[in-house]
């Protein structure tokens, strides 16, 4: 399964969800890793204002990866990134 997210918010959502399928709490993703229950629900909630070794340390606990790949829609001038 590919999980794609475009947007901090997006992320945020993804993040959320992936600890909701895995019936963890907070508490339980983060202590698995060596995160506080705050820094994972920052990283649900607003990742753009967390580290990117937290990111990485929450994507280990939900047993994800990153996977970085060109974006196949051209852009456009409409669309301009949130970032």
């Amino acid at each position: 399964m590919r999980l794609h997210a475009d947007t901090p918010q997006q992320l945020a959502a993804v993040l959320r969800g992936q600890r909701l399928s895995a019936e963890l709490t907070q508490r339980e993703a983060g202590s698995t890793v060596g995160l506080l229950q705050k820094t994972v629900s920052s990283l649900e909630t607003d990742p753009s204002g967390s580290s990117i070794a937290s990111l990485y340390k929450l994507l280990s606990a939900l047993q994800l990866r990153l996977v970085l790949e060109p974006n196949e829609a051209p852009p456009s001038d409409s669309q301009s990134p949130e970032w």
